[in-house]
C-alpha cells in the first residue's frame, strides 16, 4: 500500500496531510508547518482574527514555533513564550510539567524560564499551537502559565483532532478527522 492523503482546505489554502499510522488500529493524517511560510501565515493570520484581546503569546517547542513567531511578527512584533523541551543554559531557573503527547512515544517535560514567568505574571496569556487532540500539551503550558502567575484568556490551534473537536474550550481553524486502519476518516 502507497502513502495515503488527506487533502483539506486549511485558512484558505488547499493541503494533502500524510496519513501516518499510530497503532494498529488508528491513524492519524500529519500536519507539519516547518518549511511551509504559506499556511504558517494564513494560519497565524486567521487565528488573529479570532483571538481575544491578549499581552503575550505562549506555545510548546517544536511544531508551535513558527506559528507564534508568524503571530506575534503580524501582531506588531509582539514577545511570546515558549514551553521548552529541555532546559537551556541561558534560562535564569525553570518550572517544569510533565506531557504525553500523542504524537510522541514517551512521557516528556516542557520547561519555562523563571525571566519569561516574571513577565507573565498578572498578563493575559493566549496559548496557541498547531493541533490540539489529547489535550495533553495543552494541558502541560496551562499548568506553566498557572505556576507563572498569568491569566490565561483563551487556547487556540490550527486544527483540532479527535476529542478536541468537542472542546468548547478551543478555537480553532478546521477539524481534522482521525483514521481507521484503512485510512479511513472516523470522528
Amino acid at each position: 500500500m502507497g502513502q495515503k492523503y488527506y487533502k483539506m482546505n486549511i485558512a484558505g489554502l488547499d493541503r494533502e496531510l500524510p496519513i501516518c499510522p499510530l497503532n494498529d488500529s488508528l491513524m492519524i493524517a500529519g500536519f507539519v508547518i516547518f518549511g511551509d511560510p504559506e499556511i504558517t501565515t494564513a494560519c497565524a493570520e486567521a487565528l488573529l482574527e479570532k483571538a481575544p484581546e491578549y499581552d503575550y503569546l505562549i506555545s510548546a517547542e517544536a511544531k508551535g514555533i513558527p506559528l507564534v513567531h508568524e503571530m506575534s511578527r503580524l501582531a506588531g512584533n509582539q514577545k511570546y513564550f515558549l514551553a521548552r523541551k529541555a532546559p537551556k543554559l541561558y534560562m535564569t531557573g525553570v518550572f517544569e510539567v510533565v506531557v504525553k503527547s500523542i504524537t510522541t512515544e514517551k512521557v516528556q517535560k516542557l520547561y519555562l524560564d523563571k525571566a519569561d514567568a516574571e513577565l507573565m505574571r498578572g498578563k493575559k496569556i493566549l496559548i496557541v499551537d498547531d493541533v490540539i487532540s489529547t489535550g495533553e500539551s495543552l494541558r502541560a503550558i496551562e499548568e506553566l502559565v498557572k505556576l507563572a502567575g498569568g491569566e490565561i484568556v483563551g487556547k487556540m490551534a490550527i486544527l483540532a483532532e479527535g476529542d478536541a473537536i468537542n472542546r468548547d474550550d478551543i478555537i480553532y481553524l478546521e477539524k481534522l478527522p482521525l483514521f481507521n486502519a484503512n485510512a479511513e476518516p472516523i470522528m
